[in-house]
């Protein structure tokens, strides 16, 4: 019983952390690197074995999965406000966007050779955020045409600033409208939905009458101890896609390569 304590201790104090530190930032700049180094601090948190642990024993209990849920909510808001802080930022030339897309897309370019992209590939990217880490990153390492799809009109117009400071503005296209009226959907040669993208399976149910019959989609999601961090997705698609999880990357996601199950005529 403890070990439960320990562990519903422990969300507690990162929920209450990040949501402070948050508060912080908007008052004071400097303060967005000290948030900075707690989200960080996350992906340490996840992936400690003891703290795995007391996820397996304690991770079905109401109270941690309460909290977890409350944690997950604070650094999403949190990681969003940080986004646009560095979009802001790199906009004013006040930080260099090219090293900061070298240190934090080291798992995307590892990614990216299991994923098949090349210079013909048209990448539709879900959720791609205020400062697009992702989608520069394959644009910039495979050459291909990325479209970017953001709820968030800002973080729409933040996205577009940055991909023209990176010189990745002709390769690198945004926008806030529904999938069914994006015609780049109906020719995307690989889909990549967000681990920050909560409603992944009504995505899943509108690219799937959306997308040619062999293109990749590729789901960033967080199950169990990984879901404070990443919306989990918990459900079984063999039905309708073919599945294939991408192992041996340590991330602070999981990854899931979908595809289409052939139509027998």
């Amino acid at each position: 019983m403890k070990e439960r304590f320990q562990l519903l201790l422990s969300l507690k104090v990162i929920e209450y952390e990040i949501n402070e530190l948050s508060k912080f930032a908007k008052e004071c700049d400097e303060c967005f690197d000290l948030l900075k180094t707690k989200l960080d601090s996350l992906h340490y948190f996840m992936t400690d074995e003891n703290n795995i642990s007391l996820w397996r024993e304690w991770g079905e209990d109401e109270d941690i999965v309460s909290f977890s849920e409350r944690v997950r909510e604070t650094s999403v808001r949190a990681l969003c406000q940080m986004e646009k802080y560095q979009s802001v930022r790199s906009c004013n030339h006040l930080m260099n966007a090219s090293e900061y897309i070298t240190t934090l897309s080291r798992s995307v370019k590892r990614e990216l050779e299991e994923l098949e992209i090349n210079s013909d590939s048209k990448v539709l990217f879900i959720g791609s955020g205020a400062f697009p880490v992702s989608a520069l990153t394959i644009a910039s390492e495979k050459n291909a045409e990325v479209y970017c799809v953001d709820i968030d009109q800002e973080a729409v117009v933040m996205g577009e600033r940055v991909a023209e400071i990176t010189g990745l503005g002709t390769l690198v296209s945004f926008s806030g409208k529904e999938l069914r009226d994006l015609p780049f959907a109906r020719k995307a040669t690989h889909v990549v939905i967000a681990s920050l993208v909560k409603n992944k399976l009504d995505v899943l149910r509108d690219l799937k009458d959306l997308l040619p019959e062999r293109t990749k989609v590729i789901i960033r999601y967080g199950n169990g101890l990984k879901s404070i961090f990443n919306y989990p997705l918990e459900k079984d698609f063999s039905k309708d896609w073919e599945l294939k999880r991408m192992d041996g990357i340590d991330s602070i996601y999981d990854t899931m390569i979908l595809q289409k199950q052939k139509v027998n005529t």
